[in-house]
């Protein structure tokens, strides 16, 4: 089984229909903005939680594992609760020195206990905190690894799953992950980067190369707007890659990243584009 991320980024969102203009299907512009948050680290501080939750409708909360200790977490669960924005699992690799980001070729029943592990660890602060864990999304490596490979694909669909089947999945358009998780019967939600180059067949630049993350605020409020409308976006080598999502990330360990939270948001609204949660 395989999935490339060019041939069915094109597929319209399950939560927005089409219309056609000009040839092309453009979707009903309709959007869920979310960011990593919950990642600072004992005495390090990375990113702005409070102000990134002032914008976006959705947090991909750290778990532990790449990124954020017990009492961040539960302060950015508070944080997100007390502004109505909906709480997702970000999980990770255990690499809290890599910050995630590094592959990891865990065995997946390995994998798929750390993740469970992870999720019950969330879900009871978020509990605390008076809201709940309403989806999950991979980080950093896991993400990218599980566009293709398939014994951790299926040891993260695997994870949800015992959980909890009602949560929904985040990731990569057309990975195998969506597919898989799909075919067990979650609900899988297509995404799109604010803040990061892409490769002309769907897939992110790698973050060691030219061009993998976006710094300017009015540029990347552009491209997410044409996102929005026109159901695409433009690589690295200028052409144009079909990209269809139900939601929006913008790092928030990226620099400047609530300027550009303000920006994206502020073009979408102007734009005529509805800004609302995916799920909870």
């Amino acid at each position: 089984m395989s999935a490339s991320p060019s041939a069915s980024a094109s597929s319209a969102s399950s939560s927005s229909s089409s219309s056609s203009s000009g040839g092309r299907e453009t979707p009903v512009p309709r959007l869920d903005l979310n960011a990593d948050v919950g990642e600072s680290y004992g005495a390090w501080t990375l990113g702005n939680d409070a102000a990134v939750l002032d914008v976006v409708t959705s947090a991909n909360v750290a778990c532990g594992f790449h990124a954020g200790d017990p009492l961040t977490l539960r302060t950015t669960c508070r944080y997100a609760a007390e502004r109505g924005v909906v709480v997702g699992a970000q999980v990770a690799y255990r690499d809290l020195v890599g910050f995630g980001r590094r592959f990891m070729d865990v065995p997946p029943d390995e994998l798929a206990a750390d993740v469970i592990y992870q999720l019950g660890a969330l879900a009871a602060i978020a509990e605390v905190e008076g809201t709940g864990v309403a989806y999950v999304k991979p980080h950093g490596a896991l993400y990218n690894a599980v566009v293709h490979h398939e014994g951790q694909a299926r040891a993260l669909v695997d994870a949800v799953l015992a959980v909890d089947s009602t949560l929904p999945v985040l990731g990569l358009p057309g990975s195998l992950v969506l597919e898989l998780a799909t075919e067990a019967g979650l609900r899988a939600v297509p995404e799109a980067f604010a803040d990061r180059g892409y490769l002309p067949d769907g897939r992110l630049v790698p973050r060691t190369e030219p061009g993998a993350v976006l710094r300017d605020p009015q540029q990347v409020a552009a491209r997410v707007v044409r996102l929005a409308r026109e159901g695409v976006v433009t690589a690295v080598d200028g052409t144009d890659v079909d990209v269809r999502a139900e939601s929006v990330c913008i790092h928030g360990d990226t620099p400047g990243a609530v300027a550009m939270a303000h920006a994206v948001r502020t073009a979408l609204e102007a734009a005529g584009v509805e800004i609302r949660p995916f799920a909870g």
